[in-house]
């Protein structure tokens, strides 16, 4: 017989018990090392919709912790009950299977012939005059003509004679003599010249990016090129992250790319909060704290490496 340590009384179904059940589902999903950031996002929205959903996660999470020790000695899986799946979970398995299954480049993305994992950063020499630097969670996959960004983020240094043809998303990018950087992510492709030109084309259309310029396109077409600080861009490569003026949800969900586990932001009105900072990869561990010592943020640290911040 299997004793499942972490459950509530047993009661009719009513609100507050349901949205007791969803919330006990959210923490388990956090814990099973399967959670996305787009969970993460799921699970800040459940938390917003009413003050019962707030204060239904903060009752799990004290429950969590009063049960920790027997926990993590008696631990096994579990699938989500009925209600679960009927209320705020659901959208976290839905993210999931989204995340999984919808990634850049399809299931076929999963095959890549280069990737990196989290945190981790390699160096491909492609050919003769390219060279590739892939960061963090980056998948790339070789073409007749090039390669393919399927997913992540790259920066590439080519000189040849024949032109060098990356694809990302929904566009092409082209080059002789350039380097850049490339990066997709969420469905968006942000394209920087560090050094030389590359000509980018997105649905017909097509615009020259010289150096020290940047621009970002999708499926709905192509942004137009603007100025940026290309040290900033690449300073990944020094193993640094460098945050102008960033909303802190967009700090959170950019760290959580390099670092095992995940920080979860519950407060909406916290997450835009505006940041600068320069972060050292080997200080992401205990990023947490230094959010919690300079936001006032509430932590709460559970197995896995997921941090609560709210």
């Amino acid at each position: 017989m299997r004793l499942n340590i972490f459950s509530f009384p047993t009661a009719p179904d009513t609100p507050d018990s349901q949205l007791r059940c969803e919330a006990r589902d959210w923490l388990v999903l956090l814990t099973s090392g399967q959670a996305t950031v787009a969970d993460a996002k799921a699970l800040r929205d459940w938390c917003a919709q009413s003050p019962e959903h707030a204060r239904a996660f903060e009752q799990a999470k004290a429950l969590w912790h009063q049960l920790a020790p027997a926990s993590e000695q008696m631990r096994a899986p579990r699938h989500f009950g009925r209600r679960a799946l009927l209320g705020g979970a659901i959208a976290a398995s839905a993210a999931l299977f989204v995340v999984q299954f919808s990634l850049p480049g399809g299931v076929a993305g999963l095959g890549a012939d280069y990737h990196t994992d989290v945190g981790e950063q390699r160096r491909v020499e492609l050919r003769d005059g390219i060279r590739l630097e892939l960061n963090t969670q980056t998948r790339i996959s070789r073409s007749e003509q090039g390669i393919e960004l399927l997913e992540g983020e790259v920066e590439v240094l080519a000189h040849t004679a024949q032109p060098l043809t990356v694809q990302a998303g929904a566009g092409w990018l082209s080059a002789t003599q350039a380097r850049f950087n490339v990066r997709n992510t969420d469905h968006s492709v942000c394209v920087t010249c560090i050094e030389g030109w590359l000509a980018v084309e997105v649905g017909g259309r097509s615009v020259r990016l010289d150096s020290g310029r940047q621009l970002t396109y999708d499926a709905a077409g192509l942004g137009t090129p603007v100025a940026v600080d290309t040290r900033s861009v690449i300073a990944w490569r020094d193993q640094v992250l460098v945050f102008n003026n960033a909303p802190l949800e967009t700090v959170i969900d950019e760290i959580n790319r390099y670092r095992p586990g995940m920080l979860v932001l519950l407060n909406r009105e916290l997450g835009k909060r505006r940041v600068q900072a320069r972060f050292s990869l080997q200080q992401l561990a205990g990023v947490a704290l230094l959010i919690r010592d300079a936001y006032g943020a509430k932590c709460t640290e559970l197995p896995g490496g997921v941090v609560l911040l709210s």
